[in-house]
């Protein structure tokens, strides 16, 4: 069974990307990341779901990226509540796909793996711009020529993206259909102190809207619903 590193982060993209690696034939490497994020909900769900959900190893990878900065996540700025708009929002954290891929290649050249999956999308997302597939493909092109397996010509290194085309609620369907149970996911930006999502955040109006349009019930409380 060949391996694959599995960015996990507990919510629902990544943990619907975990169950199609899976399905896909793949043994997966759950890979998180403790990085000074606005809350722990998400993390913590990953710590404790990620090996039942069939990943063969977790690894929690910690850095502080409030260092930096920039965004609502990382930082003192508040999160939008009031709908998902056309320009890059200020939960966007900078570089972080572009981190989290450097880890996993790292991880993935190390387990001898060359299949690395993220839950990426450009459909029904923010707009953030390490989302989408150019720069997927660059990533990718990257990590052929910056490696030690890649230059030796042991293996070619992919980076799957499988949501990356699909709307929220075709991602619930393909999950459903997999057997994902969405009660162990968590997708909120601004939870309340108790983990409740808040309803109306980016994250929240999108997964909101994706259960509806797939005509399933998001099992997960909510503060609020409006959206």
């Amino acid at each position: 069974m060949k391996k694959a590193v599995v960015l996990y982060s507990g919510g629902l993209d990544s943990t619907t990307c975990l169950a199609i690696a899976r399905a896909d034939g793949f043994e997966p490497y759950a890979m998180s990341f403790a990085y000074g994020q606005r809350h722990s909900v998400e993390l913590e769900l990953a710590k404790n779901n990620a090996r039942p959900m069939g990943a063969a190893d977790h690894l929690v990878v910690a850095f502080d990226y409030r260092q930096v900065g920039g965004s609502a996540l990382t930082s003192d700025i508040a999160v939008p509540k009031d709908g998902v708009g056309s320009d890059i929002p200020v939960t966007y954290v900078p570089a972080r796909n572009t981190i989290f891929l450097s880890f996993a290649l790292g991880w993935a050249e190390t387990l001898g793996a060359f299949d690395i999956y993220i839950g990426v999308n450009a459909l029904d997302y923010s707009g953030y711009p390490d989302c989408r597939p150019e720069y997927i493909a660059a990533f990718e092109t990257m990590a052929n020529l910056a490696t030690k397996a890649g230059v030796e010509g042991s293996g070619r290194f992919h980076i799957h993206t499988p949501l990356i085309h699909l709307t929220k609620a075709e991602i619930i369907t393909k999950g459903l259909a997999l057997g994902v149970d969405y009660g162990r996911t968590h997708s909120c930006y601004d939870p309340a102190p108790d983990g409740t999502a808040c309803g109306l955040c980016d994250s929240c109006r999108l997964r909101l809207k994706g259960f509806a349009e797939a005509g399933a019930v998001d099992p997960v409380p909510y503060a609020s619903s409006r959206g």
